[in-house]
């Protein structure tokens, strides 16, 4: 995943990327042919540089365990440590940048430059041909940094508690996408793919309409960030989340399958963290205006 999430993605999930499985075009010369890390496909890491010469005259040698590959461990640890630095960040803003009458204006414009930054942390990263941790690591950091300023406004001028609501709600989706993954209730195809990169698109395509209309015309712009649109448009959001989450754990499953280098797991850390941002966002815009409501 260049990063996993599609919005950023330039290699993950492309005819480009070597280890997306499902986005490989079966060829003929059996299973092996579709996986870019089998032997003789051109892998410089199934190749054994120590067999004989004349090894065709015995039995085929056996390749020297390989090294260096990522595993389940790498990404878990490496998505430990970024989703670490978002969490420490935010809870250093919540405390540090207040939103009380004084210093609102203060905590708003560092809360909104760090969420630019961490924009353009994340569109550099994208580009850059392999992942960068220091990279990654600030676009955690800055990240939190937002998250800590929005969610403390939240929770003081609409509703309190609902902050920790979000965060339970996030991470219930996260064990409800894994276990139905695991189970094979979801099955990420080619198909499930360009879906959900079109209901992503049209999703951004509106919100992006709706937040013109609301810097030009004022108050809420359309209306698909209030009320009953509100509501449909933050359970969409969540949706899209839940189908992001989907397409980074089968981005995971490739790369451990076929021997991705180890360094990819902080690929899998990016796009997994930038998921768990966007469904914490919309779940705490949805809690917040059912809150809101009441």
């Amino acid at each position: 995943m260049r990063s996993s999430n599609p919005v950023f993605s330039r290699r993950g999930f492309s005819r480009d990327n070597g280890y997306a499985g499902f986005n490989a075009a079966p060829q003929a010369g059996g299973p092996a042919a579709g996986n870019p890390y089998a032997q003789g496909t051109g892998n410089p890491y199934a190749t054994n540089p120590y067999a004989p010469a004349d090894a065709q005259l015995g039995a085929p040698p056996q390749a020297p365990a390989r090294t260096g590959v990522m595993t389940m461990d790498d990404v878990v640890a490496r998505t430990a440590m970024t989703l670490g630095t978002v969490v420490l960040t935010a809870i250093l803003s919540w405390v540090l940048l207040p939103v009380d009458q004084a210093n609102i204006g203060k905590s708003y414009a560092i809360g909104i430059g760090a969420a630019l930054v961490a924009f353009v942390l994340a569109l550099v990263q994208s580009f850059k041909r392999k992942p960068s941790p220091a990279l990654i690591l600030a676009y955690a950091a800055f990240e939190g940094v937002f998250l800590g300023v929005i969610s403390s406004a939240v929770s003081t001028y609409i509703a309190d508690g609902v902050v920790m609501q979000a965060v339970l709600g996030t991470m219930a989706v996260f064990a409800g996408v894994l276990v139905a993954y695991r189970m094979g209730w979801i099955r990420v195809t080619r198909r499930f793919y360009g879906f959900v990169m079109a209901a992503a698109l049209g999703f951004l395509l509106l919100m992006a309409v709706n937040a013109l209309f609301a810097v030009f015309g004022g108050g809420d712009g359309l209306g698909f960030r209030s009320g009953g649109l509100g509501i449909l448009f933050g359970v969409i959001g969540i949706i899209l989340g839940a189908c992001f989450l989907a397409l980074d754990f089968k981005q995971v499953e490739d790369g451990i399958n076929y021997g991705a280098p180890r360094e990819e797991s902080w690929l899998a850390a990016f796009g997994l963290t930038m998921t768990l941002v966007w469904i914490y966002l919309e779940m705490l815009r949805l809690l917040s205006i059912l809150q809101g409501d009441d």
